[in-house]
């Protein structure tokens, strides 16, 4: 309870920042709707990429919020940058936290950020007639990937600060991860028409994971071929091996 309690205060501290700027919600909403009201509509009149029964803007939603989510989390390690260089990450460090705890609530928080995606994926996909599922449990089941998404990328994201140290190199390496990242999964299109080679990179690689457990849970008909124990399971182990990982490499980033 205790160390709950720790990541809590962490988690409501780094989230209350978000009323000093709420505008960067705002500009987050562009990248989806591009997606989603440009490059869906046109790959959808094409039928070029097949999606079995279902259309491919529905096909897409899913991906775009994974998308979404990932670009929110792989930039969120820039934040402890600019904490080193306050001198805030050492009153951290000094600290009776645990190392994890301070991690999990920087992760968490990323997290409660992304649902802001999940909100206006939502409200995008209701506008262009997405067939989604409405019920409770699978809209829980929607948040609870988001959740898990946000605070794996985000940890890795921490990960990475802590070993490179300054903004510059932060930005070109985030820069250089995302986009590997996301057309290497199932994202904009399934992973049955990718080489083989691409495949197992697919399957090795998480965003590949949350987005089939979006996609079945977010739409009407949707499947996970690699099924929903999968997906939670792989996102939940990566996670906490990042955890454990940040928690351990922290402290680096203060000398």
């Amino acid at each position: 309870m205790r160390y709950g309690a720790k990541v809590y205060a962490i988690a409501e501290m780094e989230t209350r920042k978000l009323r000093h700027d709420p505008t960067e919600l705002l500009t987050r909403a562009i990248q989806p709707m591009l997606w989603l009201l440009v490059f869906g509509q046109v790959f959808a009149r094409s039928h070029a990429i097949p999606t079995g029964n279902l259309n491919y803007v529905d096909f897409l939603a899913p991906g775009v919020l994974a998308q979404s989510v990932l670009f929110v989390a792989i930039f969120y390690g820039i934040s402890i940058i600019w904490e080193r260089d306050l001198g805030i990450v050492h009153k951290f460090l000094v600290s009776p936290v645990p190392r994890t705890a301070l991690v999990l609530g920087k992760a968490i928080s990323a997290g409660v950020r992304a649902l802001s995606q999940a909100v206006i994926v939502y409200l995008l996909a209701l506008a262009l007639g997405v067939k989604m599922q409405w019920q409770l449990a699978p809209m829980l089941g929607v948040i609870a990937l988001v959740l898990l998404g946000a605070a794996l990328f985000s940890t890795f994201s921490l990960i990475i600060a802590c070993i490179v140290k300054t903004r510059e190199r932060f930005m070109g390496i985030g820069q250089v991860l995302t986009m590997p990242l996301f057309f290497a999964s199932n994202a904009i299109y399934p992973t049955a028409i990718m080489p083989d080679w691409l495949r197992w990179v697919a399957h090795g690689n998480p965003l590949t994971y949350e987005v089939d457990g979006l996609r079945a849970l977010m739409l009407a008909g949707g499947t996970s071929p690699l099924g929903l124990p999968a997906d939670f399971t792989v996102l939940t182990v990566a996670l906490m091996v990042l955890v454990m990982m940040a928690g351990w490499i922290y402290s680096r980033i203060a000398t």
